[in-house]
């Protein structure tokens, strides 16, 4: 509809399924000998499985009550500071999206709350639309790759998911307009402690 194929595509992740439904087309397209565009998976920084987590077998829920999956995992026992990404706060990313991190295929950056919610603000005063705090870290990384790209003097089409509306949000916008939305950071100790508790799964 646009007439135009995106350079970057940006998508947010926790678990996965909103960025692969954004990606994954893009993706196969390029693996078939078609364009493939930079795919930029961006994370909260209080639960960054791709960033910081380990690829390696573990439960997909604390219960371990799952089948093993190989994935990027901070460890099932790994619980994540509260933050208002509520659909963000999990341990481990989906196997896919997780083979393509390791393949080289994707990218992945991690972003504050505080940093997030400030480009979904800037988002809803420029296009009316007031994200949800999931969708403000492709909104983030969208604007990340726009400044990218004045630095640098190109012109490239930016992709990304909004995947939902802030309209039952408004209570963290309030708390970031008053100063009162923190950024968490997760204990260092407790994520070495989950990653050191991963299944020993023989090669």
């Amino acid at each position: 509809m646009a007439n135009a194929w995106p350079d970057v595509i940006v998508g947010c992740t926790g678990g996965g399924s909103n960025f692969a439904g954004i990606t994954f087309l893009f993706i196969g397209h390029g693996l078939r000998g078609g364009v493939k565009p930079r795919i930029v998976a961006v994370e909260p920084a209080a639960c960054p499985s791709l960033t910081r987590g380990r690829y390696g077998y573990d439960f997909g829920d604390t219960g371990k009550m799952t089948p093993l999956v190989k994935m990027h995992t901070l460890g099932s026992t790994f619980t994540p500071p509260a933050f208002h990404a509520g659909g963000l706060r999990y341990h481990g990313m989906a196997p896919l999206v997780s083979h393509l991190r390791e393949l080289g295929l994707i990218e992945a950056s991690a972003y504050t709350q505080t940093e997030c919610f400030a480009a979904g603000v800037q988002f809803a005063r420029s296009e009316g639309i007031v994200p949800a705090p999931e969708a403000n870290h492709a909104v983030k990384g969208a604007i990340e790759e726009a400044l990218r790209c004045k630095r640098g003097g190109r012109a490239e089409t930016i992709l990304f998911n909004l995947c939902g509306h802030g309209h039952f949000d408004m209570s963290a916008y309030q708390k970031y307009f008053a100063g009162e939305l923190r950024d968490e950071s997760y204990n260092e100790q407790e994520l070495a402690m989950a990653l050191a508790g991963l299944p020993s799964v023989s090669a």
